[in-house]
């Protein structure tokens, strides 16, 4: 294959443009192709989770006022919790949505446990009309893993 090429040509208004003129430049456009969505596929992957870490998170809450959103059981609530967090159990959502913010442009921060319920929970927020909806990745377990503090009975801990 050492003297393989080949060219396509392709006529616009009589002018002849060649794209291809070796099996080289067909391997050079590949590996751009590749390389250029093995880069976005970090964000697009995350775009479609919609999750924010707990670094981010805290960016939220202190920059652009996030409402923080508890999701979990009253029980569970009370062991410890985000500081500010509003405690709505998931079970409640579709009945108390209405109520999270006032203005429904701040951002909403859902948080449970794990972060499951948090993301089955983001379309009914969205539905209601909130304009900016997010999820702790991992949750609260992954908060308390990254060192955040949590408010236990009026306390930090």
């Amino acid at each position: 294959m050492a003297g393989f090429s080949f060219s396509i040509s392709l006529f616009f208004g009589g002018f002849s443009v060649k794209f291809f003129t070796d099996y080289t430049n067909l391997v050079l456009i590949a590996i751009v192709l590749i390389s250029g969505g093995l880069l976005l596929w970090p964000a697009l992957s995350r775009r479609g989770r919609g999750g924010v870490t707990a670094g981010e998170a805290t960016q939220l809450i202190n920059r652009r006022n996030a409402v923080v959103v508890d999701l979990r059981s009253a029980a569970d609530f009370a062991t410890g919790h985000l500081p500010s967090a509003r405690h709505v159990e998931f079970a409640e959502l579709q009945a108390k949505v209405g109520q999270l913010v006032k203005n429904k442009n701040n951002p909403v921060l859902l948080v449970c446990q794990t972060g499951q319920q948090s993301n089955k929970a983001v379309r009914v927020v969205q539905d209601a009309g909130y304009a900016e909806v997010h999820v702790l990745q991992g949750g609260l377990n992954a908060w308390q893993q990254a060192g955040m503090p949590v408010v236990k009975q009026g306390a930090a801990k």
